[in-house]
């Protein structure tokens, strides 16, 4: 493993790490939109599905029982999260490729043009714009032509979610969570090179509502 640049720890700070499985499920009703973003994604044997910020690993750990014939591919900056994640896929006796590194250079870590599907789950709010840009590029590029790519994350916040939204702001940063509670994220993506982006799902949770982006690798 070699050093990192600079990223957001996953509740803003390291020493918070270990708490961070429990914040997100008391916080944002984490069962719900996950489930959703597993049945959105709709993962088949011999897939190369891979998560990009797969922090703790929730999610690649569900899309592997779920279908234990897919290549899992999780990856994350913070060694400490992918400690945690490792430590549970062996657990739930499952077996998926973690991979330390930035999300905005996915592609040269997995490969370009390899995975039949690229999700992200509670990353891009975290990142400033032109990070969030890199990264969606970045999912582009890993793709295959066609390939589904799916966001889970803080969307347009409306009405009372945009005032709970106030908390991830506090922790997460205002500058860099404000391009989310706006609506933008969409218009990024296509920027990005995906089409078809939909929001498939939106979920009001404590923290804000969390949409669910379905969208495809040009």
């Amino acid at each position: 493993m070699t050093q990192q640049a600079q990223y957001v720890p996953a509740l803003g700070r390291p020493e918070l790490t270990g708490a961070y499985d429990l914040v997100v499920s008391l916080a944002t009703r984490e069962r719900r939109w996950r489930a959703a973003l597993l049945a959105a994604l709709a993962p088949r044997d011999g897939e190369t599905i891979v998560d990009i910020g797969c922090g703790t690993g929730s999610q690649a750990i569900a899309i592997k029982r779920a279908r234990p014939g897919a290549r899992v591919v999780g990856i994350d900056p913070d060694p400490a999260v992918l400690a945690i994640a490792e430590a549970k896929a062996e657990r739930a006796g499952v077996s998926i490729e973690w991979i330390l590194g930035l999300g905005d250079r996915a592609d040269t870590l997995v490969g370009r043009g390899v995975a039949d599907a690229v999700i992200s789950s509670l990353v891009l709010h975290q990142c400033d714009e032109p990070v969030k840009g890199e990264i969606l590029k970045a999912m582009a590029r890993l793709a295959r032509p066609g390939a589904r790519v799916l966001i889970a994350d803080y969307g347009r916040q409306r009405g009372l979610m945009r005032l709970l939204f106030r908390m991830v702001q506090a922790v997460d940063g205002f500058e860099r969570t404000e391009f989310n509670a706006i609506g933008a994220l969409p218009g990024l993506m296509r920027a990005s090179g995906l089409t078809a982006v939909t929001e498939r799902d939106r979920f009001a949770t404590p923290t804000g509502s969390i949409s669910i982006y379905t969208t495809r690798a040009g």
